[in-house]
């Protein structure tokens, strides 16, 4: 009944009796009996189920908190919120790094941006494993914070070093996460089944090429005996920088790993996942951000350097 058009709300086409008396006769001119007080009783339950109906139309649609289920809107305030803390600790960051830099003794401080990544690795482990079973989005925090006192301290001390470098990162950051949330969400790239086999195999291999580049900074093989070991030989056929040319590759895996970040927080709407698990996608795209943030700088500073 509350589903009637309120213009058949009249008793002419509800109440039988009325219908025969309709149009002539003193009962049609005047349906005050028993008929058109019940009629009318309804035709006014009619109205008011029918003002309900259109006040829940013109209601906003429920959101995550009344449906407790995971959306976009609520998964980006989120990321919002985490990036917020990150800025503010990543003032910090450079301030501290900055501070005790004085005309005798032109040195950075990197006490801040030890404690910061430190703090970030060990509590990005901590989030990872223990997501399974609970997701606390105090420590997804608190790694915001520590990562951004690390992203601070070590933009400060590559600005030291390369005036103007933050800016040019920045916005080369802003750019490829820019383009990458608008083809995505155009639908001209989708993460796909091979795509992530190749990502994750090269995502291996640059690791491993990291790590032996680190063992031989440490111990002073003069193969990596550049800023940044191997990756600031150049190249033997381009004469361009390895660390450029594979800074390169890695950012293309970077933006990718955008996309996995995306498309998991869309299948996470699209299943009705609990709302904390906005939490977690928010968390996915402050790491990979970050890391495309610090590779852009790299190869930033790697060109630099060897002009």
């Amino acid at each position: 009944m509350a589903l009637n058009n309120p213009a058949f709300n009249n008793p002419a086409f509800q109440d039988p009796k009325a219908v025969q008396t309709y149009p002539g006769g003193p009962q049609a001119a005047n349906l005050g009996g028993p008929t058109q007080s019940a009629t009318a009783q309804r035709a006014g339950t009619d109205a008011a189920a029918q003002a309900q109906l259109e006040g829940m139309y013109a209601a906003p649609a429920a959101g995550a908190v009344e449906t407790g289920r995971m959306s976009y809107e609520d998964t980006i305030w989120k990321t919002v919120g985490l990036f917020a803390v990150l800025l503010v600790t990543a003032a910090v960051g450079w301030v501290w790094t900055m501070a005790g830099v004085t005309p005798t003794n032109p040195q950075p401080s990197i006490l801040p941006w030890m404690i910061g990544a430190l703090g970030g690795f060990v509590l990005a482990m901590v989030v990872i494993f223990t997501s399974r079973k609970k997701i606390r989005p105090a420590l997804i925090f608190a790694y915001a914070a520590f990562e951004g006192l690390f992203v601070g301290a070590i933009s400060a001390f590559f600005e030291f070093l390369y005036h103007g470098i933050v800016v040019q990162a920045t916005l080369a950051t802003l750019a490829v996460v820019g383009v990458t949330l608008a083809l995505f969400a155009s639908g001209k790239i989708r993460a796909s089944k091979r795509a992530t086999k190749v990502f994750l195999i090269a995502m291996v291999g640059y690791l491993v090429f990291s790590l032996v580049n680190i063992m031989l900074m440490i111990f002073n093989v003069p193969i990596a005996g550049g800023a940044f070991g191997m990756l600031s030989n150049p190249s033997p056929l381009l004469g361009i920088p390895w660390g450029v040319l594979i800074g390169i590759f890695v950012v293309i895996m970077a933006a990718y790993s955008l996309v996995l970040d995306f498309d998991s927080i869309q299948q996470g709407v699209r299943n009705g996942a609990p709302r904390q698990f906005g939490w977690m996608g928010a968390f996915g795209i402050m790491v990979t951000v970050v890391w495309l943030y610090l590779e852009i700088l790299r190869i930033l500073a790697i060109a630099r350097g060897n002009n």
